[in-house]
């Protein structure tokens, strides 16, 4: 397993984990078997969102004598005191339902409360207006809380509570199909979704990625808008690659599932080239660098897709991103400009003169 650090505290993310969206639907033994394999896989992050209220008590289960092993993102809008899933903003049945998850996990703290599911103003002003974002602040104050994170799909609410300077966390829908306009969650430009995506890295947010397989329509070449299969692998490159991304959480519905998601692991680097995205590209972001590095390898041994990574973030004012690159072993000023880098790049890109933008930039 690889671990990424929460800019905004000490802990260290697995780069996979796990949702609850259908392994609900499994019987309690099987969720609890899929829960400690991720356990025992090294995966210590894990969304609660689920489809299903019986996926608590089989967590709750799974967690016993391994809960620190674990971090929750526990929703603050998700009501499953029915015994179903459920959507809500009014402040009594928020209390209800967390109560109930909390005592369904056999917890006593949440790791990352999250602002559940916002996708329009409306219902973000029902949320302050109800009290709900004053009761999860409170409870971060009584240390319950450990951070404040925030489920949307929309980059406009994303901004808007990042406007607010209270999130640690986003959990975010990012895969190939809605960058690029394709798909139900496909809201906002593949501009306005990469600003997203950087601001988040330049503020220190740190990013968990839902639906990175779309609902596995990216993973059949009959459903997917590209027309072919992308693996799994693919995926969750595309996703990690992603500023700001500390997890992606595939959604696996048993043991089998999970260990194909696992599987990311044993590929190789050509395997996890997900290149096969430019047939769909939208003509706004043709000659705009995606760090995709398949104009890798590169013949003076420049890192490519960093270099454009860390100079998109320093134009946008992420002073981090300017001195990661004032540390590279291998700058821009390196370019040989054999011209290998732009015959390889499927989306047109030209990078001999980006990295001679690069280069200028920076001043090496």
């Amino acid at each position: 397993m690889e671990y990424r650090k929460l800019p905004h505290g000490e802990e260290k993310i697995s780069v996979i984990g796990m949702g609850s969206s259908v392994i609900g639907e499994q019987p309690e033994k099987d969720i609890i078997e899929t829960v400690q394999l991720a356990l025992d896989s090294g995966i210590n992050f894990f969304d609660m969102a689920g489809g299903h209220a019986s996926v608590f008590s089989a967590y709750g289960k799974a967690l016993e004598g391994r809960r620190q092993n674990a971090m929750l993102q526990v929703h603050f809008g998700a009501d499953y005191i029915t015994g179903a899933y459920g959507w809500t903003t009014n402040l009594d049945t928020v209390k209800k339902s967390v109560e109930w998850q909390l005592e369904k996990l056999k917890t006593d703290y949440i790791d990352f409360g999250f602002i559940h599911c916002i996708d329009e103003e409306a219902d973000l002003i029902a949320y302050e207006k109800n009290s709900i974002l004053n009761y999860l602040m409170d409870m971060k104050e009584q240390d319950v809380v450990k951070h404040i994170g925030l489920s949307t799909h929309a980059p406009v609410i994303a901004n808007k509570v990042l406007d607010m300077n209270i999130l640690d966390m986003l959990m975010f829908s990012i895969n190939p199909m809605y960058d690029y306009g394709e798909g139900d969650y496909a809201i906002g430009s593949d501009g306005e979704r990469q600003r997203l995506y950087r601001r988040c890295e330049k503020e220190s947010v740190g990013i968990s990625v839902m639906k990175p397989f779309n609902a596995g329509q990216l993973l059949d070449a009959k459903q997917s808008p590209f027309h072919a299969a992308m693996t799994t692998a693919q995926c969750i490159q595309y996703a990690l690659d992603k500023p700001g991304v500390m997890t992606v959480l595939g959604g696996p519905g048993n043991v089998k599932q999970l260990k194909e998601i696992l599987s990311y692991f044993d590929t190789t680097k050509e395997e996890r080239n997900y290149s096969i995205i430019s047939r769909l590209t939208p003509d706004e972001s043709i000659g705009k660098c995606v760090y995709c590095k398949h104009c890798h390898p590169c013949p003076a041994n420049i890192d490519i897709g960093l270099i454009n990574k860390y100079y998109d973030l320093a134009v946008q004012g992420d002073i981090l991103a300017k001195e990661h690159y004032m540390t590279l072993e291998k700058t821009a000023a390196d370019c040989i400009r054999c011209g290998h880098c732009n015959r390889r790049c499927p989306f047109k890109v030209m990078q001999m003169e980006r990295m001679n933008e690069i280069k200028n930039y920076f001043g090496k």
